[in-house]
């Protein structure tokens, strides 16, 4: 396995664990409603694991975009002539611009998920920290809701990484950060809701890191461009 493979793994595991575990929308809300709905642990898991693929499976769809647009350029005789250089530069400039937009976002306050317990039932919203939010923009949460959350939810920084890998017509490359990703996005999900469900706290506040969320992610990407073009990875 070459450096390569070894570098995209690792960046779809990083930005999978950190995507997961700094959004407690990710997993709050399995354990709010596995508490105050009863639920067995068997049906929480379940459902963690449901929403988790359905989660994956919206990032894989936007993905595949950049795969399929990677591919078709090959088609192109002139493109083989310049295909290493260009998919290096293309992953890093877009490394440098999701780190420039996490940062632009988290110093506008981007909105973010909140979930709510009035008695046994759960209710999401978004809202920045300075604003109120009224009762009637609450959504109550059922279990079809709250997958539809995790399928409109998609992980975006996974695409420019499957751009490269279609440039260079690679199967293998696929494979290589689609397996990873979503084996990562669903056993980190599992991991928290399991730990918050039995009343374990995490070791470090998600919160915090949620705004952050998409600068660590881009740091992640220009990282591995960085590796692509000037370290020949």
């Amino acid at each position: 396995m070459n450096a390569t493979i070894w570098a995209l793994m690792l960046s779809a595991i990083s930005i999978s664990f950190i995507h997961t575990a700094t959004g407690p929308d990710h997993y709050l809300p399995f354990i709010v409603l596995s508490k105050s709905k009863k639920w067995s642990r068997s049906r929480t898991i379940l459902l963690t694991i449901a929403c988790g693929f359905g989660h994956v499976l919206s990032s894989l769809v936007i993905g595949a975009i950049g795969v399929f647009l990677g591919w078709q350029l090959n088609q192109f005789a002139w493109f083989q002539d310049i295909r290493g250089n260009i998919s290096g530069w293309a992953l890093l400039i877009f490394g440098i611009a999701y780190l420039i937009y996490g940062l632009i976002q988290a110093a506008r306050n981007k909105p973010h998920k909140h979930f709510d317990v009035l008695g046994d039932d759960v209710y999401v919203y978004e809202h920045n920290h300075t604003e109120m939010v009224m009762p009637q923009s609450r959504i109550k949460v059922t279990p079809f809701v709250l997958f539809m959350i995790f399928v409109m939810g998609p992980s975006e920084p996974l695409t420019p990484l499957l751009f490269y890998s279609g440039l260079n017509r690679s199967v293998t490359e696929i494979l290589a950060l689609v397996l990873p990703f979503t084996l990562t996005t669903v056993a980190t999900m599992l991991g928290m809701v399991l730990l918050g469900r039995y009343g374990y706290s995490t070791l470090f506040n998600t919160e915090k890191l949620e705004r952050y969320m998409g600068v660590i992610s881009g740091a992640v990407v220009t990282i591995c461009g960085v590796g692509m073009v000037f370290l020949g990875w």
